[in-house]
């Protein structure tokens, strides 16, 4: 299928109360309209992406992070068919053409593979609410076919009868699109050239056009902070159930953040007040405890994450330790049976197997071998005020508490670092460096100081 998707978002959002564009707007960390884009995309390659009030800020943000998204301006936002007419230099004639909206961002592919796979000449996506008010009522031909929407401020009394609304979304060939957004007028209450009215003048012309009912949770739109929040709220179910199914044990499906996809063998269980962002991939019996903050996280099987961690672009291997309290940033490897304590921060560093930092550490741009312990205070000394140094450390290496690594330093193998030192020099396999001053006790000096 020779698919488009055309992304409505060139609205202001007043109601928002914010200087943003609209589609802007945070839901599970990220814009709304991204997560409309990233299920445009699993369709499609053609994205055009309508903008209109601070188009600037939208354009820059889509340029950044969708390369294969065309932006184009509404001029005046006088209407959903001004919004699509924006667009119609990019429109095809032999297209399938798909309307979305960058503020109702729940919708889901398989909805819409269900309307791509109809067999009619367009379709129209539907809900039945609980209060149809505020919405275009679907007028129907004996057929079951969708004949025109009428929006509610242009009802009459009857048909404001009619529960079953239209949700905005369609699927149109490309030609019939753009010969009837010709025809759309703004006669109408509000003044404003609607994209509903491409219904009826299609119909007209004997497009039979189908309805599929969709739930209302998938097309719910956000106008304001509430309603944004009652879809965060519908979010975070949908994405809890997923892990439910997946089988993993949830301590509090509600107080759980979904912000990506996650992966997971058995045995795995969430606490509270867990986010999980990016791609995070679980092994068997890995427990996540309460607190945490995972991005981007790749975990190998009988791994404990303890509360209060945070954990990004990071691989541990099996059976490790992570916490509490531990900050594990980019780059970060942890190999098997490794275990990273209390406060203990790292980056760019590899721990080798069996290897340990059990408190209070920094270790950055750092090696560390198997089987080698670092202790309480230690520090990698990476950064030398203008670039990154790397510190290695052999195995079954022994570094004493409060113990500064000056890099760019190698550690050998076997070897002792004292407590208290400062090491700004290579050491050799097997030998014990210390580095510091000498101690002096000086009798009788506090008494006479008093």
């Amino acid at each position: 299928m020779n698919l488009h998707t055309i992304i409505l978002a060139a609205g202001k959002g007043t109601r928002m109360h914010t200087n943003l564009p609209k589609v802007m707007q945070p839901l599970a960390g990220r814009p709304m309209i991204d997560h409309v884009i990233t299920t445009a995309g699993t369709l499609t390659n053609k994205i055009s992406t309508i903008i209109g009030y601070k188009k600037d800020v939208l354009n820059e943000h889509l340029s950044a992070n969708f390369r294969n998204v065309e932006t184009f301006v509404q001029p005046e936002l006088n209407g959903t068919a001004g919004a699509v007419k924006a667009a119609q230099k990019n429109i095809m004639d032999d297209e399938d053409v798909l309307i979305l909206y960058g503020d109702v961002p729940l919708i889901s592919r398989g909805s819409l593979k269900k309307a791509l796979n109809d067999n009619h000449d367009a379709v129209i996506l539907t809900m039945i609410p609980k209060d149809p008010f505020g919405y275009g009522r679907v007028i129907k031909n004996d057929s079951g076919l969708a004949t025109e929407i009428i929006e509610e401020k242009d009802a009459n009394a009857e048909q404001k009868k009619i529960n079953e609304v239209f949700t905005g979304i369609m699927i149109i060939k490309g030609e019939m699109l753009l010969s009837s957004l010709e025809e759309v007028n703004n006669n109408n209450a509000a003044g404003e050239y609607y994209l509903t009215d491409v219904i009826k003048i299609a119909s007209k012309k004997g497009v039979k056009i189908n309805t599929i009912v969709v739930e209302e949770t998938e097309v719910l739109g956000a106008n304001t902070k509430s309603e944004l929040h009652e879809i965060e709220n519908i979010f975070r179910e949908m994405k809890s159930k997923d892990l439910l199914e997946q089988g993993i044990t949830l301590s509090d499906a509600l107080r759980v953040d979904v912000r990506g996809s996650v992966s997971a063998g058995k045995d795995c269980s969430i606490d509270v007040n867990v986010i999980l962002e990016g791609e995070i991939t679980l092994g068997t019996n890995v427990s996540i405890g309460p607190n945490c903050y995972l991005k981007d996280v790749v975990i190998s099987d009988n791994v404990s994450i303890e509360a209060f961690s945070h954990i990004v672009s990071t691989q541990i291997g099996a059976d490790c330790n992570v916490g509490p309290y531990a900050r594990l940033r980019e780059g970060t490897v942890l190999e098997d049976q490794a275990k990273i304590g209390n406060f203990v921060e790292t980056k760019k560093t590899k721990i080798g197997k069996g290897s340990k930092a059990n408190h209070l550490a920094y270790l950055g741009d750092a090696e560390v071998g198997e089987d080698s312990n670092i202790g309480a205070g230690t520090i990698t000394c990476n950064y030398d005020g203008t670039n990154k140094h790397q510190t290695k450390i052999g195995n079954k290496t022994f570094v004493g508490t409060n113990s500064s690594l000056v890099a760019p330093l190698n550690i050998g193998n076997n070897s002792y670092i004292g407590a208290g030192s400062v090491i700004t020099k290579d050491v050799e396999d097997d030998a014990l460096a210390v580095a510091r001053g000498k101690q002096s006790n000086k009798p009788g000096w506090a008494k006479n100081k008093k």
